[in-house]
């Protein structure tokens, strides 16, 4: 078992920036992948990034290569979303997710089966 909490979302204006952070507890951190996603009202869940169990790999969608980068630091069992060059289209509610599987690494939902509360991510026109 795995509890994510994540924290970072606010108000920013069109080109502003925002750090998300998740922090976990439970269930080994390290040997797990993890990734951000994204839901927009009326929309469905869509991934973010995702980064495998040992950093090695990341995985962006198009929407946000090269403005958005995930990490992570192990010591601390947290997981980042740095974002750049924010855009309205970027409005959100931003979760983060652990993977099921140690060792691995996932560019879609699946295969994250524990999820955070969410935090709002809203980028003013």
């Amino acid at each position: 078992q795995v509890q994510l909490v994540e924290s970072g979302g606010g108000l920013v204006q069109t080109g502003g920036s925002l750090r998300l952070s998740c922090a976990a507890s439970g269930r080994t951190f390290s040997s797990y992948p993890m990734g951000w996603f994204r839901q927009a009202p009326g929309k469905e869940r869509d991934v973010v990034a995702t980064i495998s169990w040992s950093g090695a790999r990341t995985y962006y969608a198009d929407s946000v290569k090269g403005r958005f980068t995930i990490s992570r630091d192990n010591a601390k069992n947290r997981t980042y979303l740095q974002m750049y060059s924010l855009k309205p289209e970027d409005t959100a509610v931003y979760y983060c997710a652990q993977g099921s599987t140690p060792y691995t690494f996932y560019t879609s939902p699946t295969g994250f089966g524990s999820w955070g509360q969410g935090t709002q991510v809203t980028v003013s026109s």
